[in-house]
């Protein structure tokens, strides 16, 4: 499994389902790799096309293979109302590098189509460790650092 970052570009929503019949949804995005989880900023008054263009940075290790997005609608006087969800399967961007920001649908509750999510997928994976390292350590051979040297002297 690669291990890294993975930058996650949030860039807009369309065609969500306004949730809010007093005025436009405040919508903003939960987004969940493992058990790390980041917030957008609430997109105040942009209803059902808001656009955040904000940038997350992920920890990546072990089995992780999946990025949740999670749509939440802000709500003053009660509790928060859940708008839709994506699930967007991270295997292509481990493999690609990168991939452009893409439209993902998104379900409801119902798993009904409820609108779509624009998401770009960057990976940096970590250096590979090599275990190649002579015992000195650093990756350097012992002439190279000044270590001790058999010398050739008078043995001619």
């Amino acid at each position: 499994m690669p291990l890294g970052t993975l930058q996650v570009l949030l860039v807009d929503a369309k065609g969500l389902d306004n949730n809010d019949f007093m005025a436009d949804m405040d919508p903003y995005v939960l987004l969940t790799v493992k058990t790390q989880e980041k917030q957008s900023t609430v997109a105040s008054g942009q209803g059902s096309a808001p656009e955040w263009n904000e940038t997350f940075l992920f920890t990546v290790s072990d089995d992780v293979s999946e990025l949740h997005l999670k749509i939440m609608e802000k709500d003053n006087f009660s509790a928060d109302d859940f708008v839709g969800e994506a699930t967007i399967c991270l295997e292509p961007v481990f493999s690609e590098g990168s991939l452009p920001p893409a439209a993902y649908n998104v379900v409801n509750k119902d798993k009904e189509f409820c609108g779509e999510i624009k998401i770009g997928l960057t990976f940096t994976p970590e250096p590979e460790r090599s275990n190649d390292f002579p015992s000195g350590g650093y990756g350097e051979s012992e002439e190279s650092y000044g270590g001790w040297k058999q010398s050739s002297y008078g043995e001619e």
